[in-house]
């Protein structure tokens, strides 16, 4: 009964152990489905079932019948074209990452959109080229196809070498969709869960450092070899640096202008994107303007700068992906698949909060490892999302997918038709423009900071997480940042909090005991919390912060009294002592005996229980026993776990927990565990885990039922009547805890207690 008092509540309830509880209140026995009950499930056929799948595996079929064609058309041709042309100049980009000829980064902004219209479920990410993906598969196309070390830079060695590292990126693009398409097929889309935002951020500003670096030597226009190994961006600013006197004016001096005006106007549309209608689209504007300048100027013959070159136009025939080189890259494929679902759902899952509508992590899977398949079966390199060409697609209007079929029409238009008017672009400009996009990737070193003032294990993950991308490349930092980032989880779990709880403002209320001054402590009672699982890897710990919060080893003490009982037994068979009503008295001097000579080489009867039927008096261990005997003092006859925060219990656990408890029980101490977790009492009865000294019936509903229960047990022992009462069954099993606190515990039976 719960009775409301202005801001107070008064609540009347019967003390509950666990097993009281679940006989006065009967609990329902569900069913609970086993591991072929889901598989049967899952292979299940029906005609509902079969629609469910096929909206699921093709979401274009649910949203595109309930397109508002009136209202969102006009707002996604305009935001498609945007996107379009942004897509465009970022493939021309990024594929300078991946150490490709420009052109081969328009397929990767072409075919993966079509993909995802059908299968994905975000409508607002722009799929295509992403810097940080580009750059991981340029590491494998350096790695497997290095520069030519002859010097021999004729056309035909260069064409040789462009086509093995245009196969070399298909490969290993084919290799990261179909492990992207697996995983989303045995629904593994929460293997995201395992990326932290923290790893992300320190991995993409790493993965922007890495970006800035490989673009020195287009910014420079030198003759950089790759170099992707561990320390490879160290060896790669000693070349760029031990050349710089070579370096071309004008493509240092375009580049440096480039970059001026693109920082300069991106800022001005995140500072004004209020008023603004759209985004200015800088990057048009500057590839427009720098391809006429270097036309009419011919930047190429009176400057020696270097240029993108004839694109090549319309597309190729679908190429299967060679076998020796998918050998050589699988642990790439694999870490291009992951990064690359990482970075796009984390975008998709900002756009799906901020427009209230769902996505699927497992589907999205399917959608890019299919987008990734077929993007490199024609030649293109690993796509997933850009956060600025998605900003630009949702900040322009874009309401559906149709958006991207817009911008994959203008990016076709320029592969077929117009793709020769980008030949006289420097590529020193499309370096710029890629650095351009890496600003919000750089700004993230803020984060370090606000990360350390709100939780330092995330600051350290994204410090290490940097480091490690940064020195190790991003492959191998990737793999050593998440096993990092676990080892933290581990060192939190295996190092949890443990407390000391007392009763605040005496009411049902129990906090950590050095954090309030108005506190009760029960007289002789511990109440001790684990904010954590307890297993295999913390038991002990936690054991140790029990001993230490109780003040004294239970095992040792148990040993100190069978110890002292078997001197006594001694004594009194020598007549050294005397039993008296007073107790003991010793009546010679006694004999003192080594530690060894009392083990008598049995130390493991040491551990059981004392046992004191054949002695003629029961030893107090609380007053003071004859000369030459002593045993550490226990001040405390009650223990409480608050396992509230305990998730889980394993067999490891289980194990040391039921041995660390029958210690302390060995010395009449009682223990109670409150708050355990739905269903460990029944894992406890089917792991044999209670007997004669561990029972079930230590188990209470909260730390207050255990309190009031010890509180009565103890009355009812030191008063006469009390006890009688309870003999006859009539104790009162009901208590009244009024919110506001407790001012006073009344135990007349058969009234209420009152708290």
């Amino acid at each position: 009964m719960v009775e409301p008092v202005g801001n107070h509540y008064v609540i009347a309830r019967p003390v509950y152990s666990e097993n009281a509880f679940n006989e006065e209140h009967e609990k329902l026995h569900r069913y609970h489905k086993t591991f072929w009950d889901h598989l049967k499930l899952y292979f299940s056929c029906s005609p509902q079932r079969a629609k469910k799948i096929a909206l699921r595996l093709f979401p274009v079929a649910s949203w595109l019948p309930a397109y508002r064609f009136r209202e969102w058309v006009l707002s996604d041709i305009i935001s498609g074209i945007n996107t379009g042309l942004v897509a465009v100049l970022q493939g021309l980009a990024f594929a300078l990452l991946v150490n490709v000829p420009p052109s081969y980064g328009l397929y990767a902004a072409f075919f993966p959109v079509l993909v995802y219209f059908i299968f994905g479920t975000s409508r607002h990410i722009s799929v295509g080229p992403f810097p940080v993906l580009s750059l991981m598969v340029g590491g494998v196309v350096t790695r497997l196809v290095p520069d030519d070390s002859t010097g021999n830079g004729n056309s035909t060695n260069t064409s040789a070498i462009n086509y093995e590292r245009v196969m070399v990126a298909a490969s290993v693009t084919f290799l990261s969709g179909v492990v992207q398409l697996l995983l989303g097929i045995f629904q593994f889309g929460f293997i995201v869960i395992y990326l932290s935002q923290s790893l992300i951020s320190g991995f993409t500003t790493a993965a922007a450092i890495h970006v800035l670096v490989s673009q020195l030597k287009f910014m420079f226009q030198l003759p950089v070899p790759g170099f992707n190994k561990p320390f490879g961006i160290i060896y790669t600013l000693e070349s760029v640096f031990s050349q710089i006197t070579k370096a071309n004016i004008a493509d240092l001096v375009t580049s440096l202008i480039v970059l001026l005006i693109v920082f300069v106007v991106k800022e001005m549309n995140d500072r004004y994107k209020e008023k603004l209608p759209a985004p200015i689209p800088i990057e048009l504007l500057v590839t427009i303007l720098a391809a006429l300048i270097s036309y009419f100027v011919n930047f190429e013959e009176k400057f020696d700068v270097a240029v993108v070159g004839k694109l090549e136009e319309g597309f190729h025939a679908p190429v299967a992906p060679d076998v020796g080189i998918l050998q050589n890259c699988i642990g790439d494929g694999i870490s291009i698949a992951i990064v690359g679902f990482a970075v796009a759902f984390s975008v998709a899952k900002v756009y799906s909060i901020k427009h209230d509508y769902p996505i699927d992590g497992n589907q999205e899977l399917i959608a890019f490892g299919l987008g990734n398949i077929v993007g490199g079966s024609f030649k293109g390199f690993a796509s997933s999302t850009a956060l600025s060409r998605s900003g630009v697609q949702e900040s322009t209007g874009g309401k559906t997918q149709i958006a991207g079929i817009i911008s994959s029409v203008i990016v076709l238009i320029v592969i077929l038709a117009i793709g020769f008017l980008l030949a006289p672009l420097q590529k020193s400009v499309l370096a710029s423009l890629a650095l351009g996009n890496l600003k919000g990737m750089l700004m993230q070193f803020k984060e370090i900071g606000i990360l350390w003032r709100k939780d330092k294990y995330d600051c350290v993950i994204w410090v290490v997480t940097f480091l490690a991308a940064i020195f190790l490349g991003l492959d191998i930092g990737l793999g050593t940042a998440v096993a990092f980032q676990l080892l933290t989880v581990v060192i939190r779990s295996q190092i949890p909090s443990c407390t000391v709880l007392a009763n605040v403002g005496r009411s049902n209320i129990y906090r950590n005991r050095k954090d309030y001054t108005d506190i009760y402590e029960p007289e002789g009672v511990k109440i001790f919390r684990c904010s954590s699982p307890i297993f295999f890897a913390n038991i002990e710990f936690f054991r140790e912060k029990l001993i230490t919060a109780v003040g004294f080893n239970p095992l040792r003490v148990l040993r100190k009294r069978n110890k002292a009982l078997r001197k006594i037994r001694k004594m009194l068979k020598k007549g050294e002592l005397q039993v008296t009503p007073k107790g003991l008295i010793c009546m010679a001097n006694p004999t003192y005996e080594s530690e060894e000579e009392l083990d008598n080489n049995k130390i493991e009867e040491l551990d059981q229980p004392t046992i004191m039927t054949d002695l003629p008096i029961r030893i107090n261990w609380s007053t003071d026993l004859p000369p030459g005997i002593t045993v550490p003092q226990v001040n405390i006859h009650s223990i409480i776990l608050d396992f509230s925060s305990v998730s889980f219990l394993d067999f490891s656990a289980m194990t040391v927990l039921r041995k660390t408890l029958k210690e302390f029980v060995r010395l009449d101490i009682d223990i109670y565990i409150a708050g355990a977790y739905e269903g460990l009492l029944d894992k406890l009865e089917r792991s044999a885990f209670f007997d004669e000294e561990i029972k079930p019936s230590m188990f209470f509903l909260t730390i207050h039922d255990a309190v009031l229960h010890i509180l009565l047990k103890k009355d009812i022992a030191n008063s006469p009547k009390l006890k009688l009462a309870e003999e006859k069954g009539r104790s009162s099993d009901y208590v009244i805890i009024p919110r506001n606190g407790l001012r006073s515990r009344e135990c007349t039976i058969p009234t209420e207690t009152k708290f």
